[in-house]
């Protein structure tokens, strides 16, 4: 562990003169050295197997609990004690030298003990006040679990990398980076594509690469290999691709070999006349994207135009009107992908960045009213087209939509009055059925009878069974008058 590591660890340990101390450890005969040279920095003697055949792979989150002492038995510091596994990133030197090894050869459940010389631990400045200088140290360690490295920006486990193969250097590809790799990619076993292609980050499907490789890559280094692991919505989504053999929804692996990159200029270091070129070709680009019907990869393009010139304010007299006409253009086009690819929010969002520049722009308006059909408020759209009527009074698509939105307004009332009158109901209902408790609830209690009532009443209770025992015939004959 780094000294910043072991300090965040040593939340209330006492000094080393008063922690207690464990029996010396001495490496036995099963103690096997990982260092690559075999100079026995780094010693490991198993005191639990673990389960299965699988070690975690570099760049994933490790999960165990340790504790740490010094040759002589005192202990420094212990995650046991605190109740908490401690967490970190395998292969990243975010810890010493000597875990990064270790806990690399470690199965799930497995527990060891690490034997860390200097060299492969603090060195020889050690971690005052707990770790000497030059001092070699010993950790129990037990190993619970791993995760792989998301890649995600929101962390919801679409994109996971496991490292076959550690890169060179220390830079990465950017957006629009020319890349040069070799894939080969698998559905439920299956290799469904396996090749080698060179693209520009940002036109990966195009090339049929899905968005989460090219989101991989961003975070590649020079002839690294990774497997990466796709959730749909990182892979070819609900459609999945025909042309690969790729089904709807399909979770989908690549082992990912970046071979070479040329990083594309950034904004930062462009001048002004460079970011309004560099726009113009985003545009061109966009528009032959869109003709082809390939609105996803259209809209980067007209979204690097925003990126690129929506804070550039040194432009003079003609080029400043330029970059206004490029930026409308943008949001507009924006708005139109997204209203192919049915994402009205979105829509209306650039429709209103649109209409700021330009507030009587009829394909702001008519796609502004487009958004809000989408997203089912009819009257709010019938405004935007209603406004361009007011100032073209002969445009027949937006009367068209005029229409529509009245036509869904009256349906709307419709289910809204079945919806209030069956709410009506049922609270009359509800009441009528309140009404009838509460009347039975205040109904009077029987009257009680007198003395003589009561005792007439038992009298008749009194009588002989035989009483109600029916007429006969002739009994009957002489005294009815039934008949």
């Amino acid at each position: 562990m780094t000294a910043n590591e072991q300090n965040s660890m040593e939340v209330d340990q006492p000094e080393v003169q008063d922690s207690p101390k464990a029996e010396p450890y001495t490496p036995g005969p099963d103690a096997v050295d990982l260092t690559p040279q075999k100079d026995g920095g780094v010693l490991k003697e198993i005191k639990q197997a673990g389960t299965g055949d699988e070690t975690p792979p570099l760049g994933s989150t490790v999960y165990v609990h340790y504790t740490g002492t010094l040759t002589n038995g005192t202990k420094f510091d212990s995650s046991r004690d605190r109740g908490e596994k401690f967490k970190f990133t395998l292969g990243k030197g975010n810890v010493i030298k000597a875990w990064d090894l270790g806990v690399a050869t470690m199965k799930r459940g497995e527990l060891s003990v690490l034997y860390c010389k200097s060299s492969y631990a603090y060195g020889e400045n050690g971690s005052p006040p707990k770790i000497p200088p030059n001092a070699t140290l010993v950790f129990e360690v037990e190993l619970f679990d791993w995760k792989l490295e998301d890649l995600t920006k929101t962390n919801d486990g679409g994109i996971l990398r496991q490292t076959l193969k550690v890169g060179i250097g220390y830079s990465s590809p950017n957006e629009e980076a020319l890349v040069e790799i070799s894939l080969v990619g698998r559905h439920a076993g299956k290799v469904f594509d396996q090749r080698e292609v060179s693209f520009n980050l940002g036109e990966g499907l195009e090339h049929n690469i899905p968005e989460g490789v090219e989101q991989a890559l961003l975070k590649f280094k020079k002839q690294e290999r990774s497997l990466i692991k796709l959730t749909p919505a990182y892979g070819f989504g609900s459609t999945g691709n025909e042309q690969l053999s790729v089904p709807p929804n399909a979770d989908l692996e690549y082992e990912v070999e970046l071979k070479g990159f040329e990083k594309a200029k950034e904004s930062w270091s462009m001048d002004a006349d460079e970011k309004l070129e560099q726009a113009k070709l985003c545009k061109e680009k966009g528009t032959n994207h869109f003709k082809t019907g390939k609105y996803a990869l259209a809209n980067k393009q007209y979204s690097k135009i925003v990126n690129l010139l929506e804070f550039e304010k040194t432009l003079k007299e003609e080029k400043a009107t330029e970059r206004e006409q490029l930026m409308l253009a943008a949001y507009l086009n924006q708005a139109m992908c997204c209203l192919k690819l049915n994402d009205f929010t979105a829509t209306r969002d650039h429709c209103q960045k649109a209409l700021e520049l330009d507030p009587k722009n009829e394909k702001g308006l008519f796609r502004l009213g487009q958004s809000m059909l989408g997203l089912h408020e009819p009257e709010e759209a019938k405004k935007h087209f209603e406004a361009i009527l007011q100032f073209d009074s002969n445009n027949k698509a937006a009367a068209n939509q005029v229409v529509i939105c009245n036509a869904k307004i009256r349906e709307q009332r419709e289910k809204d009055k079945k919806l209030y009158s069956s709410i009506f109901n049922k609270m009359a209902e509800n009441d009528r059925q309140k009404a009838l408790r509460n009347k039975a609830m205040e109904m009077p209690e029987p009257t009680q009878w007198d003395n003589e009532e009561s005792e007439h009443t038992s009298a008749v209770e009194l009588k002989d069974p035989l009483d109600s025992v029916p007429c006969t015939e002739s009994e009957d004959s002489e005294g009815s008058d039934e008949n």
